[in-house]
């Protein structure tokens, strides 16, 4: 048998080996070697070439298809870098708005069973690393019978409802804390966790009432109770007055050099403030107008409405470390409407709000306006240099 008819022979064979069930094969395999003179495993090695499967990577199966990744890390800048958790709470709200070429119902299927481990997989190579500042601006207050007036926070208090606030001040000083600069006034629900900033030029007591009084009006439910640091913008007459007398809310403080007293505000302070508005100083009065158009109008909207938030449910410690435990991520908008202490024309408002946004294009028009105000602050440095060289 020559060469060619060999090769022919094989061919031949090679298909109906492998379309055989084992008895077959080993039929075939008789066959071949009385046919040609081959051993048997030289044999099989011949028939083996061209079916052979190449080798099984270990492991899990992969679910999730390159486009699902794309889309995934995609949707992770959009949403403004949140945790996996709060990700994975957010996917069946955001997913409804969210258009890409792309995009089909199966990567969509692919993103809503996506676990917050996988999704954290996946984005580990994306993650940053956030330098911390340790600057801060706050000044003990000058009327030390203030303290004594305003009782501490209460800490075995069960907070259970829209109301309890914390306050806090961000200090746009680039820093520097000479000379006068931009504030941002943060105003935080411990509850729902439910935010509203508002920018204001110096911190002076007649400011910060005024900034106090504006985010107050725009609120979605009452103040019940009011928990302030020990700075001068919160430790004075007018701020106790206000608060006392025309508001009828309890006014608490935080216990110096205690910054946890006031955490759900503390962390407001980096996540909304110094993430959108940086750590630059901002010491040109005009900027407070455009920085107070994009808190009321993009920044808080999009924040509140639909970016989840944990709760903490339960923390204890088991020997050197604590273990916590949290509830499903919601969003401060969807912990309101849970609440049984909003009225219901309070609710009809908000739902109302809610169904006219878009969160794909509310957080592309924050991000313009955002770079928008750093080329005006740019600009502005420019001028300020240029003059006075």
């Amino acid at each position: 048998m020559t060469l060619a008819v060999k090769i022919e022979y094989l061919k031949a064979v090679r298909e109906r080996y492998y379309n055989s069930d084992k008895a077959q094969k080993s039929k075939i395999l008789d066959e071949l070697c009385a046919t040609a003179g081959f051993n048997r495993k030289y044999a099989i090695r011949i028939l083996a070439k061209g079916h052979k499967e190449g080798k099984k990577n270990s492991g899990r199966t992969r679910l999730y298809s390159k486009e699902s990744i794309f889309h995934l890390r995609k949707l992770w800048h959009i949403m403004d870098h949140i945790c996996s958790k709060k990700m994975q709470a957010a996917f069946p709200i955001w997913l409804e708005f969210y258009q890409a070429p792309s995009f089909t119902k199966s990567v969509k299927k692919e993103l809503l069973s996506m676990s917050s481990a996988t999704i954290d997989r996946y984005l580990r190579q994306y993650k940053a690393q956030f330098r911390r500042y340790n600057n801060t601006g706050t000044r003990f207050g000058r009327k030390p019978q203030l303290k004594h007036i305003i009782p501490l926070k209460p800490f075995s208090q069960k907070i259970d409802r829209p109301g309890y606030v914390e306050i806090d001040t961000v200090a746009h000083c680039g820093g520097m804390l000479s000379g006068k600069f931009i504030w941002s006034l943060t105003v935080t629900d411990v509850f729902s966790g439910w935010t509203d900033n508002y920018a204001m030029w110096g911190k002076s007591s007649g400011e910060t009432l005024s900034a106090l009084d504006f985010i107050d009006r725009r609120l979605p439910y009452e103040m019940v109770s009011c928990n302030v640091d020990n700075g001068t913008e919160f430790l004075n007459y007018s701020i106790y007055e206000y608060f006392k007398e025309i508001k009828k809310v309890d006014l608490t403080r935080s216990r110096a050099y205690k910054k946890n007293d006031n955490c759900h505000v503390e962390q407001k302070n980096g996540v909304y403030v110094r993430n959108t508005f940086g750590y630059q100083r901002l010491d040109q009065e005009l900027l407070v107008k455009y920085m107070n158009i994009i808190y009321k109008e993009y920044h808080n909207i999009f924040y509140n409405f639909f970016i989840p938030q944990l709760k903490i449910t339960k923390k204890y410690r088991e020997g050197s470390k604590y273990r916590r435990f949290y509830d499903s991520p919601k969003t401060p908008y969807q912990r309101l409407m849970e609440s049984n202490h909003l009225t219901m024309k309070q609710k009809f408002d908000l739902q109302k709000r809610y169904e006219s946004l878009d969160p794909i294009k509310l957080r592309r028009q924050l991000s313009r306006k955002v770079a928008l105000f750093r080329k005006i602050c740019e600009r502005n440095e420019a001028q300020k240099y240029w003059s006075s060289g």
